[in-house]
């Protein structure tokens, strides 16, 4: 998707005015208006209204100004992205903030996110408004994010029959050529001796299953590991979802596209760090060789895990995948996954929960994701609850029987899979947006990436 920034020189000469206004400021806004143009906005109702617009002609037909709605600076809650909702609301042009919204660097980016269209499969109409970018506003920053929230909200919203296994590693690939990143994959029958759980996940599609290595950056630099959930479809295996719970499921790789987005913003940036990147990619399918509620496998770290249901699927990739990530003992192990539906019932679609029990780390993200408008909530890996994954013939089970609790057990599941690591944090993500708001688009979302990688930014740049 092209960025929607103009930069050329003299452009913001000539670029159209976007005036924001709120109920407390527009009467004294208005004042300054022209006797036609407070007619014009008069005679259509406009009323200062959060998202509402108005644009207003001049003498000769042309666009002079737009109008657009924010919060009052005291209201309860504001959404910083109000902004993004004008590219789907302005015809073509170049445009400029002529007075600053509560936030120019949030809104800048919110125009941007909110220019993004999913056209692979029919032609959609693309946002032809551009904007200057205010003085003070790192454009190279702005186009870094906007780029790799592009890539993962292209990589879950393209459906299961052109994004299995193999389409996953084939654009990790694309994004280690970019950057010139060490790109490995092991595939199919070799994951059965050392990454025995992703090889059971994956082993009854035609579409082997596969984990996916990126290597960036100097090996004198601090070791972070990013761990990306790659279901490309989960039918729930044997204990099979109904139709209704399968819908989204081209979604269940939002995890894997989160790190990617995560992995090249930081690569972009050349953060001071040793990235590495662990994608374990399968088609969670049903077959005759499907695994079974109670089979019992060994792990890459040795435990043993019990299958109580294989619709858990994606907690057994992500703890292969953890253990060999743990090995390397990183400085700071993140893991992302669309994981559970109690983190939804908990905190909805737009809301993250993230685990680590690390204090420092913990208070630092939270606030980088206010920063970032990129909200996310800790919640905690309350050690009570460890024993129930318990179970009767092995170490302990993917899927604690009863329905409490179930970001929680996930978490504690997956924590018992890392040992070495200095810190790490879990996020259990939606990777989706449900309805359309300002900057987010009806589908594949980019969630809790620009938030880490503000943290990333703060600690390696």
């Amino acid at each position: 998707m092209p960025i929607p920034f103009e930069t050329a020189p003299g452009a913001i000469a000539s670029a159209v005015p976007i005036t924001f206004v709120t109920p407390s400021t527009w009467e004294a806004i208005r004042d300054t208006l022209s006797a036609a143009a407070r007619q014009f906005a008069a005679a259509n109702g406009f009323t200062a209204k959060p998202g509402a617009s108005l644009i207003l002609p001049g003498p000769d037909g042309q666009i002079a100004q737009v109008l657009f709605g924010l919060e009052d600076a005291t209201a309860k809650s504001r959404d910083p992205f109000r902004p993004g909702k004008l590219p789907t609301l302005l015809p073509a042009g170049v445009y400029r903030f002529g007075n600053t919204p509560h936030d120019a660097r949030l809104a800048t980016l919110a125009f941007a996110l909110g220019s993004y269209r999913f056209s692979r499969y029919r032609k959609a109409e693309a946002s032809t408004a551009k904007l200057v970018p205010s003085d003070g506003i790192d454009v190279a920053e702005m186009t870094r994010i906007a780029g790799a929230a592009t890539l993962a909200r292209d990589l879950v919203n393209t459906p299961s029959n052109d994004m299995g296994p193999e389409e996953l590693a084939t654009a990790a690939r694309e994004v280690a050529i970019r950057f010139g990143a060490r790109f490995d994959c092991i595939a199919g029958e070799e994951l059965k001796q050392n990454f025995p759980l992703i090889h059971a996940v994956g082993q009854a599609s035609t579409r082997a299953p596969r984990l996916i290595e990126l290597s960036w950056g100097d090996a004198a630099h601090p070791k972070v590991t990013l761990v990306g959930k790659g279901v490309c479809f989960d039918t729930g295996g044997l204990d099979l979802k109904p139709s209704s719970g399968m819908l989204l499921m081209k979604k269940d790789m939002g995890g894997a596209a989160n790190v990617l987005a995560l992995a090249q913003m930081v690569m972009d940036a050349r953060l001071k760090l040793r990235l590495r990147v662990l994608i374990p990619a399968v088609e969670n399918a049903v077959a005759g060789n499907a695994f079974r509620p109670l089979d019992v496998f060994r792990s890459r770290k040795g435990l043993s895990v019990e299958i109580g249901n294989t619709d858990a699927e994606g907690r057994l990739i992500l703890a292969d995948a953890l253990a060999y990530a743990d090995e390397d003992k990183p400085d700071l192990l993140i893991d992302m996954g669309t994981l559970t539906g109690a983190a939804r019932v908990a905190l909805g679609p737009d809301l993250p929960p993230f685990y680590t029990e690390d204090e420092t780390l913990a208070q630092d993200i939270a606030r980088c994701a206010r920063d970032e408008n990129d909200p996310v909530w800790r919640m905690p890996l309350w050690g009570p609850y460890d024993s129930w994954l318990d179970a009767k013939v092995a170490d302990l089970t993917n899927a604690p029987s009863g329905g409490f609790a179930g970001s929680i057990t996930c978490a504690l599941f997956l924590q018992r899979f890392v040992e070495h690591a200095k810190s790490w944090l879990h996020f259990d993500i939606f990777a989706w947006t449900p309805q359309a708001k300002p900057a987010r688009p009806e589908g594949g979302e980019c969630q809790a990436a620009r938030a880490v990688f503000r943290l990333l930014g703060e600690r390696y740049a």
